[in-house]
């Protein structure tokens, strides 16, 4: 395999929506700073935005404040957010969905030029091509290099501090080493770590990007980054089989979540997110399901209007109805949860950051969904945390230059790479092993199996497991570049895997019904665990950290 070495001021890992709006905003305060973005697909597509959207879910709405939205983070997270990052975010939100629609995207307004809303929080959008008008912006850009198809595997840290990374292309065989003054890692959440919804084939279809698999996560875990609120997984409420989302049905037609004895249920067991999982499973527990989101009845313009969105966000839902013969003011919506998910837009997951995004590592700094703190990010969120990542790294790099990266650290990480294209020592495909983790987390993890429940005995043998599972993986083989890639991203869920484990079972409370439902500690319990549980590998084992809350009246900078 060939081997280059590039350099940059500043390294973007991952193309998606913070990556790409940290690219842009690089540009705009300094355009003489050298930024490489590298991707492992195409930035035209890539991400949690490849397919569009059809609302920018988090905006400060006509009579609201950014306090406002930190107050409903807080309150659907339990308490266990990041006051400082929630309002850092909250008050760019709509700064940077005006800067959206200056790019080229289509904000849906009323006769009198507002945005049109759709709750207390989210706007309309034509957004189907949002991805393709952030990605065309950033490739008009002359001092950014991008790099599609190339997949960063991991970093180069000496003395905590960042000096760059590595990868290889997924199209020719050449392995990168890449040199920069700071790093923004930008690569999402973790999925794939669960047995999906849905087996075989159609094991992608699933609520959150396939193809985000915890690379950031597993490489900051790798090089000693803190890490925070793991144990807080998502798991989605959505349409059964299509999985599609169910928020288009409950704040657009106002459907309400309704048991197979017609009763509502939702306020019984309450509103937050976690809670709205809880209840649709606790209803067919108890033997009152299927669950539903009532939307017979509602009116033959609202039906237009449901089929024309999920058309657009959501093509297998619209479809479905079509193929039934029924609109859906004819028959109510299955619902169910999907597997869980590590996200940092949606829960507290992620890196332990700092309020201008740095992580514990000297010079890496994150954001979007792979950033820890800071709940409830959707687009905008993410758009907001790139810009102050971008602009914290811009301020770190006047006072450091590039670290040099070793020979002798690219060769290692080069060998690696060129055994598994060479070496045949496996009985084992990188599919089997992945769909072993996968069953490994649904059974003793707290995966639908088991209704989301987990206890300590079942969390012992999830690690037992997913450690023999990291060992097998050393010696899968790959025939080509994808595959090699696919052989990463193994290694990666499962280095999340172990990590998650260890929160699952060091929170022992149950804060968050179905998140996070310990059996051995059915209650929530303040007095110990109305904290941060973060995380930090060493010597091979993971620490377990507590820390104290955080509000927004404060500046937090890291001490320990």
């Amino acid at each position: 395999m060939q081997s280059e070495k590039l350099t940059a001021d500043i390294l973007i890992i991952g193309g998606g929506t913070a990556g790409c709006y940290a690219g842009l905003t690089i540009a705009k305060e300094s355009p003489d700073t050298k930024v490489i973005i590298c991707e492992k697909a195409n930035i035209k597509r890539s991400g949690c935005l490849a397919s569009g959207v059809n609302a920018l879910n988090a905006y400060i709405t006509e009579g609201h404040t950014p306090q406002d939205y930190v107050d409903y983070a807080r309150k659907d997270a339990d308490e266990i957010v990041r006051g400082d990052l929630l309002l850092t975010m909250s008050e760019k939100l709509n700064e940077v969905t005006e800067n959206l629609e200056k790019l080229g995207l289509v904000i849906l307004k009323d006769s009198n030029g507002k945005y049109v809303t759709r709750g207390n929080r989210n706007l309309k959008i034509n957004g189907e091509n949002i991805k393709p008008i952030l990605a065309q912006a950033v490739e008009n850009l002359p001092n950014v290099k991008i790099m599609n198809h190339v997949n960063i595997t991991d970093f180069s840290v000496k003395d905590n501090r960042i000096k760059g990374a590595f990868g290889f292309s997924t199209e020719k065989e050449v392995f990168y080493t890449i040199q920069s003054k700071a790093v923004i890692i930008a690569t999402g959440g973790a999925s794939g770590l669960y047995k999906p919804n849905n087996p075989g084939f159609s094991r992608h279809k699933m609520w959150y990007s396939p193809f985000n698999t915890g690379a950031g996560y597993a490489m900051g875990i790798r090089s000693g980054a803190e890490m925070t609120t793991f144990e807080m997984r998502f798991i989605a409420l959505r349409c059964k089989d299509t999985i599609s989302p169910t928020g288009t049905l409950a704040q657009g037609v106002g459907a309400k979540q309704i048991n197979s004895l017609g009763e509502v249920y939702e306020n019984k067991y309450g509103l937050t997110t976690s809670q709205r999982v809880y209840g649709t499973v606790m209803e067919n527990i108890e033997g009152r399901g299927p669950c539903y989101l009532k939307t017979v009845g509602i009116t033959p313009e609202q039906d237009e209007s449901l089929i024309k969105a999920y058309l657009n966000m959501s093509p297998s839902q619209t479809i479905k109805w079509i193929e039934s013969g029924k609109n859906p003011s004819q028959q109510n919506v299955e619902i169910e949860g999907t597997e869980p998910y590590i996200v940092g837009g949606h829960t507290a997951s992620g890196y332990w950051v700092d309020t201008k995004r740095a992580t514990t590592i000297n010079g890496l700094f994150a954001s979007g969904d792979v950033a820890g703190g800071c709940p409830q990010k959707y687009v905008t969120g993410a758009l907001a945390e790139g810009e102050i990542s971008a602009l914290s790294a811009l301020d770190y790099i006047k006072s450091h230059e590039v670290q040099g990266i070793d020979e002798s650290e690219t060769s290692e990480h080069l060998s690696e790479t060129e055994k598994y294209l060479s070496e045949r020592n496996s009985f084992f495909t990188c599919e089997q092993l992945e769909e072993a983790m996968q069953t490994v987390m649904d059974s003793y993890a707290g995966g639908i199996k088991t209704n989301y429940r987990f206890n300590e005995s079942q969390l012992d043998l999830a690690d037992e497991k997913i450690r023999k599972l990291e060992k097998l993986s050393e010696n899968l083989h790959a025939d080509d570049l994808h595959e090699l890639m696919l052989i990463y991203e193994l290694k990666e869920r499962l280095t999340v895997c172990r990590s998650l484990i260890a929160h699952l079972r060091a929170r022992k409370e149950t804060r968050w019904h179905s998140f996070a439902e310990n059996l051995d500690y059915p209650e929530k319990d303040n007095e110990n665990f109305r904290c941060y549980i973060n995380s930090k590998l060493e010597n091979g084992s993971i620490r377990i950290i507590k820390r104290e809350l955080v509000k927004e009246n404060q500046i937090y900078e890291h001490s320990n």
